[in-house]
């Protein structure tokens, strides 16, 4: 029997050897990659999907710092997560980027964009061009907006019921659903203390303060007409805890003897010298305290030192000799909420001390409730539009968890502040969408029909994961849904409490119409720029 015989390689003229995967003759790189950034990114779309809805689940995450975070906001649980591929890193940075314009829908921007990678995957293996499905997408993403602008309901920042059921559906989904009731009217009446209702078209949330304390339940959590401080008023002195007809000052410096940059040792040899330096010392503090007293102060706020005590024992004697009230410790971030708040400016150097930069509150006292010290400034002259919560919950995950629930809601109320108009919840949309974009997908040609089908189809994921989280069958859930949107209830949706379809207008279930668009836009934007990618090169 022969010996089976193998061919060699052909040689070239020169005689070596030709290779065979020549890099200019690779045409399925661009698709490798394209798979590998669609799979990288749906990943992260399926690890936070099961957190989407008022069922959704929570995420525990540890940090490398052994630190504890429970959270059902994608956000979150996003930016602790430990991503290393860079498509799926864009993700991270979509869901950011939802956070910043819209506050909430974080988790369902996410998984919209996963739910697009899909329907982009299946139109690749079709053989269509990336570059014609980008484009599709941005068509059809333009229509779904043009849609919910249509059936939205345009709302007036004077009805303070709909901005209580928007902050209500927000809450919903939170682990503080069942303290909604409480925390709703707090974080309505907290934004509308801060804006003009006639001409602002944006909401700073850096003017609304949370303080969180320990003890308590989250009923607790109150809106707190003036201002609260975390800090405790510093009575080891004997120093006042209650002033009224206060003026307040805000130092920059310290209240102890300087020091040099420089480490350095004094070595005193006798102890007239060493009497002659405690005296100095004393003299260079009166001094300072006095010049205090002298602008009128009576209460006196201590920004946070690295360099050197911000007081020490012998100026806490003298403020508290002066009736000065001293609270130390305050945040640099914290300066320019308590000027705007107090209508007082801080003071860098003892020289420019004066009674013009103080500021003025009929009452500051510090008052203890659930275990837990504050000092709170009431009856507050010339104060700026700020408004200040305590919130209050049995432990720090709680507290932590709760303030997060509080921001998303907060941002809820300043995105109907800067687009004024409310859509229903519950999947509603998304189906509408679906349905209305299924029908345009008939009127166009070529490969934008099959795009805008494709994008109809993806926009159902919404719907589909909610149906799931709540348990229910997702197949019957959604078909009935379409069924009833084809026969005209535009606002039919998902009601996850009763397990079935309801009115959702009728259920209070709306929220506002920036957290759709936006979504659509900056997920459709994601996507787009996946597929435009061919190549990824590491750079040295």
């Amino acid at each position: 029997m022969a010996a089976p015989t193998t061919a060699a390689p052909k040689a070239s003229a020169s005689g070596a050897p030709r290779k065979q995967n020549d890099t200019f003759n690779q045409k399925d790189k661009p698709t490798q990659v394209r798979l590998s950034n669609i799979t990288a990114a749906k990943a992260v779309a399926d690890a936070i999907r099961t957190s989407l809805g008022p069922r959704g689940m929570d995420k525990m995450i540890e940090t490398g710092k052994k630190e504890v975070v429970i959270s059902n906001d994608g956000a979150t649980i996003l930016k602790h997560m430990s991503v290393l591929h860079p498509a799926a890193r864009m993700l991270v940075d979509l869901s950011a980027a939802q956070d910043i314009e819209a506050g909430d829908g974080t988790t369902s921007v996410v998984v919209l964009a996963g739910s697009l990678l899909s329907a982009a995957e299946k139109l690749l293996k079709k053989g269509i061009h990336p570059t014609q499905i980008a484009e599709g997408f941005q068509n059809a993403a333009a229509e779904a907006v043009k849609i919910l602008e249509d059936i939205s309901i345009p709302v007036d920042l004077e009805d303070r019921e709909s901005l209580l059921k928007s902050a209500t559906t927000s809450l919903s989904s939170k682990v503080v659903a069942q303290y909604s009731n409480v925390l709703a009217p707090i974080v309505v009446d907290s934004v509308l203390q801060v804006v003009n209702k006639a001409t602002d078209i944006n909401v700073d949330l850096n003017d609304i303060r949370i303080a969180k304390k320990i003890g308590g339940t989250i009923d607790d959590t109150e809106l707190v007409s003036g201002l609260v401080l975390n800090q405790t008023a510093i009575t080891s002195a004997g120093g006042p805890t209650r002033v009224e007809k206060a003026k307040i000052g805000l130092i920059q410096f310290q209240l102890s003897p300087p020091k040099p940059d420089m480490d350095n040792q004094v070595v005193v040899n006798d102890y007239r010298q060493m009497d002659r330096i405690l005296k100095e010392e004393r003299t260079y503090l009166l001094n300072l305290v006095k010049k205090i007293k002298k602008a009128g102060c009576n209460v006196l706020l201590i920004q946070k030192s690295i360099l050197r005590d911000a007081v020490n024992s012998l100026s806490l004697h003298f403020l508290a000799k002066l009736k000065i009230m001293a609270i130390k410790e305050v945040e640099r971030d914290e300066i320019e909420f308590i000027c705007k708040a107090t209508g007082c400016k801080p003071i860098a150097d003892i020289d420019s001390f004066t009674e013009d930069k103080l500021g003025t509150a009929d009452l500051i006292e510090e008052v203890e409730s659930d275990g837990s010290r504050i000092v709170q400034i009431s009856g507050i002259k010339n104060a700026g539009k700020t408004a200040s919560i305590i919130m209050r919950g049995a432990n720090q995950y709680v507290l932590d968890e709760a303030e997060r629930s509080i921001h998303d809601a907060l941002c809820v109320i300043r995105c109907l502040v800067k687009k004024r108009a409310l859509i229903v919840g519950g999947g509603a949309p998304e189906i509408e969408v679906s349905l209305r974009l299924s029908g345009l997908a008939k009127a166009q040609t070529g490969f934008q029909a099959v795009c805008f089908q494709a994008f109809a189809d993806a926009v159902e994921v919404i719907p589909t994961t909610l149906a799931e989280n709540s348990g229910l069958s997702p197949i019957s859930i959604v078909t009935e849904l379409r069924n009833r949107h084809a026969n005209g209830e535009q606002t039919a949706g998902i009601n996850v409490r009763k397990g079935a379809i309801s009115d959702m207008k009728r259920e209070n279930v709306i929220q506002p119409l920036l957290v759709s668009t936006s979504a659509i836009e900056l997920a459709t934007e994601t996507v787009r720029m996946l597929m435009k990618i061919d190549d990824i090169l590491a750079a040295r």
